[in-house]
């Protein structure tokens, strides 16, 4: 199994068109790496790929990306696009990717329709790209050798849903783990999670490879840094300090922080909290990253 990470930010990238906190400005003038929004590529050949999650950045990511090339005037090694929740920042990509190209969009019942609820994705041509919808802990094909099951994990519904009360430990259709499984390897792709329940550490056990989101360090770092007012957990998504602590001593291969905000001191190679993080065993997901299993 090949998998490279497209973009490896949360939303709003890093740097943030907006945002002048140390991490963006430091980004702007190259001191560390820029990151585009959350997104990875998948093959069990290498000549046929799918894509987890369309981001608004997926043309950049395409461009940057040799494995997923045009081969012809009009053939692409696109097979297949997943999205695993209806969050912008995992599909406004889908517009980008309008320009009559046949691939399947696959998704939950709850996702698609979030999707198609918005009259700009009729844009996206259903006898090009076949909406298929998967139920929860069903194995599909998403390219030759390449089967994928989708699963719930604790979240909530994407922030144009949101009401006046929100649930954030929501499981069901609305935010789902993707496991991968071709020639013998299992990968686990969790880009968005509130909550790490023994059900959901037994699922990681055991896996060659967990992609997990590290959206933030610590669960108040945005209001702290004068960034915004709701936390990390408000957000959806469990701080990455509890993450470590929750997966010491889980037998697992490699594990890899993917979706990580602009906030995050992981997105600095040469921060302490990047540090301790290599020390309990994970990398930190950057664009271009590729693993092989």
């Amino acid at each position: 199994m090949r998998i490279i990470v497209l973009g490896a930010a949360a939303g709003g990238g890093l740097p943030q068109w907006n945002c002048g906190c140390g991490n963006c400005n430091a980004a702007r003038v190259g001191r560390i790496p820029a990151m585009t929004q959350s997104s990875v590529a998948v093959s069990a050949d290498g000549r046929d790929w799918a894509i987890l999650n369309a981001s608004p950045d997926i043309r950049a990511q395409l461009a940057a990306t040799p494995a997923l090339h045009p081969t012809g005037l009009r053939d692409m090694p696109l097979r297949s696009v997943l999205v695993t929740n209806g969050d912008i920042d995992h599909v406004a990509g889908l517009l980008t990717l309008r320009e009559s190209q046949p691939f399947a969009l696959y998704a939950t019942p709850a996702i698609h329709a979030a999707l198609s609820a918005n009259p700009m994705l009729a844009a996206l041509r259903e006898d090009l790209v076949p909406r298929r919808t998967v139920a929860l802990d069903q194995s599909i094909d998403l390219a030759p050798g390449l089967t994928a099951t989708l699963f719930a994990v604790p979240g909530k519904v994407p922030l144009y849903q949101e009401g006046a009360v929100v649930e954030t430990g929501l499981v069901g259709e609305t935010t789902v783990g993707v496991e991968l499984a071709a020639n013998g390897r299992r990968a686990l792709y969790i880009p968005g999670c509130a909550d790490l329940p023994g059900w959901l550490l037994d699922r990681i056990a055991g896996a060659d490879l967990l992609m997990f989101d590290g959206t933030l360090w610590e669960d108040d770092e945005m209001i702290r840094m004068g960034l915004g007012q709701k936390t990390g957990l408000r957000m959806g998504h469990i701080p990455v300090v509890d993450t470590i602590a929750a997966l010491r001593g889980l037998a697992v291969g490699q594990r890899v922080f993917v979706h990580m905000n602009n906030s995050n001191p992981l997105t600095d190679p040469g921060s302490t909290q990047t540090a301790e993080a290599q020390a309990a065993g994970w990398q930190i997901g950057r664009d271009g990253m590729e693993i092989t299993l």
